[in-house]
């Protein structure tokens, strides 16, 4: 009895419970009445996110592995679940988004005004989260495919939820091309795996060698399989539109979890050799710090909330990235500092846009649920009204800038280290080239989330559905606020950050626990601690002594001079479109916004409207081209179906017989 109670309880086996548990919570709701099915779906994935988070955590600084063996018939060697410290690193912000998501759509998407919708997106968004979960444990080659594709379905179904616009069901066959697209490569990667290693079962970590042709293929399969879904460019093509359209709560998923997903795969690839060449590290810095500017300069054009979220996405992303390849850089060298900041920066960032990416696809919920809208051109003055939820974005908005005392400035710190330490090296010193165009990507993102922040809380509103807003219910207030509070944890106090990632970075330096540079940086860490704690308790200090000035002097209110308007009205503000448009200007090359500026004729011309909209340039201008005269060229092909039973049985017929006679 109590040893079955111990097994039980053992971490491994709570967290794969809380996954299943997950992934099951919709299945009443297909069969209840909409209310209390979506209320068990909520109360089943937070009880079981607060029992899979602890298990986690412990399976994250247990140092060791946990494995199980499924019991199956199909031919591909033994299906077996593996809970490493990576694949538990992965396991935390899954449980944690998951938990945060479905509490919010309680307030956000209730069953009582979504009876057509509800049953379905609370189904598949369990099934999303559980296939996640699944996801980091398999280490079955064709098992892994498999929970690959529940996630991909799964995803798809609750991106199309609203599927009679018109929009959404683009977006949504966007999705599933660029999906399938990379799932095809995966099966070549997971193929060639099986051919290096006579098995199924992924390789164990630094059992490969580098050096063979076919390791650079392998390489280059994972980099496009895994690399379309984390949504690198140009593999991003999906990103933006899905993220878009997507209910909130999923687009907080999908950006704060599933980008992860791919990211997932390629550590996990990389962990296999033991030998990366510079060409490898290379690359990966030069596609991360390419996703990272041109994604932030994409957000900075949008004029879509939720664009501009989602591009901003396939920066952070990059940032990811580029932390990668320069640990690789650092790894092929034999650069310790490097591989180690790079490394950390990555990892740590991977958990910092876990957590301000779903605040503000959620804060962007609360907006839209409140205006009516997604164009910031219509909104402005909601902060007057939504008080709670202007603070709580607000917060987003500091984090994904890199500005302290929060959390996105620690991750990019790292790296900033590891950039300016090469000044004293003897190798790789024009690595220190890639300060500045993090800092440039730092100032675009500053621009672009002031651009956002401004027009939404501030000013005047500029529809009618702005001009009348409404605060959000607590279930939709508490994910944000816990969001938030993380975001400031993780800034106020940078080394619990550092000890998070320390046991996942030991899976590509399995030596790094017996050299200093963990408490040497940590000493770093420590001191930007004291130096975070100053800038708030500042900040605290000069707020309350504003505040007592106000109350003890006489306060005196007067009309200022209008300069001849009586009052000011939203069309003398600046849009969002307008605040940006100098900055957007510089990348229009990139961007190719499609510029539309009527002809004004007349003494008393007619009304006009100008508007200025950024484009999928990838999508639009490269491939939707090449799908295009693709069609053209194969359409002889459309010939040969025509309907005829009688045909299509000579066409096998034929087929088989060429096959015949070329076996023979």
């Amino acid at each position: 009895m109590y040893s079955a109670l111990q097994e039980v309880c053992d971490p491994a086996i709570v967290a794969i419970i809380a996954a299943l548990f997950i992934g099951s919570a919709g299945i009443p709701g297909l069969f209840l009445r909409p209310g209390p099915g979506q209320m068990i779906a909520t109360i089943t994935t937070v009880l079981a996110a607060l029992a899979g988070l602890p298990a986690a955590l412990a399976l994250l600084f247990a140092h060791s592995t946990s494995t199980f063996v499924l019991a199956w018939n199909l031919p591909f060697g033994s299906c077996e679940l593996a809970i490493d410290p990576l694949s538990a690193f992965f396991l935390l912000p899954i449980f944690l988004v998951a938990a945060a998501g479905s509490l919010f759509s309680l307030g956000y998407w209730p069953a009582a005004d979504h009876r057509a919708t509800e049953r379905g997106l609370t189904f598949f968004y369990g099934l999303l989260a559980s296939s996640m979960a699944i996801l980091v444990m398999a280490r079955n080659g064709v098992f892994f495919l498999m929970v690959w594709e529940v996630m991909a379905l799964s995803a798809y179904f609750l991106l199309v939820t609203e599927h009679e616009r018109e929009d959404v069901r683009r977006a949504g066959i966007v999705y599933l091309i660029a999906t399938h697209t990379g799932s095809a490569a995966l099966y070549v990667y997971f193929s060639l795996l099986a051919c290096q290693t006579g098995s199924f079962l992924l390789p164990a970590a630094g059992s490969l060698s580098a050096l063979p042709t076919v390791a650079l293929v392998i390489a280059m399969a994972a980099f496009a399989g895994f690399g379309a879904k984390a949504g690198i460019m140009p593999l991003h093509i999906w990103l933006p539109s899905a993220h878009a359209n997507a209910p909130s709560h999923v687009s907080a998923m999908m950006s704060g979890v599933m980008l992860k997903m791919g990211l997932y795969g390629i550590f996990r690839t990389l962990t296999f050799f033991h030998d990366p060449p510079l060409l490898w590290g290379g690359f990966l810095t030069v596609a991360g710090i390419t996703s990272a500017l041109l994604g932030i300069a994409f957000a900075v054009a949008q004029r879509d909330l939720k664009r501009l979220l989602a591009c901003s996405s396939i920066e952070n992303i990059g940032i990811v990235t580029t932390g990668l390849g320069v640990a690789l850089l650092g790894i092929s060298s034999h650069n310790a500092p490097l591989a180690y900041l790079g490394m950390a920066g990555a990892l740590l960032h991977i958990v910092n846009h876990s957590l301000f990416k779903p605040l503000l696809f959620l804060g962007s919920g609360v907006i839209i649920h409140a205006s009516g809208t997604r164009e910031m051109n219509l909104m402005g003055g909601l902060g007057k009204y939504m008080p709670r939820t202007a603070l709580l974005f607000l917060v987003g908005t500091i984090a994904i800038c890199g500005i302290p005392p929060l959390n996105g400035f620690v991750s990019e710190f790292l790296l900033y280290l590891g950039f300016f330490a090469q000044l004293q090296a003897t190798s790789m010193t024009y690595l220190v080239l890639l300060a500045p165009l993090l800092a440039l990507v730092g100032g675009l993102a500053a621009i672009a989330f002031t651009k956002l922040y401004s027009s939404v809380f501030l000013g005047t509103a500029r529809s009618q559905g702005a001009a009348h807003p409404h605060e959000a219910p607590l279930t939709m207030l508490l994910p944000m606020g816990i969001f938030a509070l993380l975001c400031l944890l993780i800034g106020l106090a940078p080394q619990l950050g550092q000890r998070l990632v320390a046991p996942a970075l030991a899976a590509f330096m399995p030596e790094v626990a017996l050299t200093v540079y963990p408490a040497e940086y940590g000493v770093i860490l420590g001191r930007l601690f004291l130096l975070s704690m100053l800038l708030l308790l500042a900040a605290i200090m000069v707020t309350l002594f504003w505040r007592w000035r106000l109350r003890q002097a006489d306060v005196a209110t007067a009309s200022t001079w209008g300069c001849g308007y009586q009052r000011a009205t939203a069309r003398m503000e600046y849009t969002a479109t307008a605040f940006s448009e100098l900055a957007v200007s510089v990348f229009n090359g990139i961007i190719r916004q499609r510029v539309e500026r009527p002809a004004l004729t007349g003494i008393f011309p007619a009304a006009a409207r100008c508007a200025d909209l950024p484009t999928e340039t990838v999508l639009e201008r490269i491939i939707v081209p090449l799908f295009n005269i693709a069609g053209l060229s194969f359409a002889f092909l459309r010939r040969l179906q025509h309907g005829q039973m009688h045909v299509y049985m000579l066409y096998i017929f034929v087929t088989l017989f060429i096959l015949m006679l070329w076996a023979h």
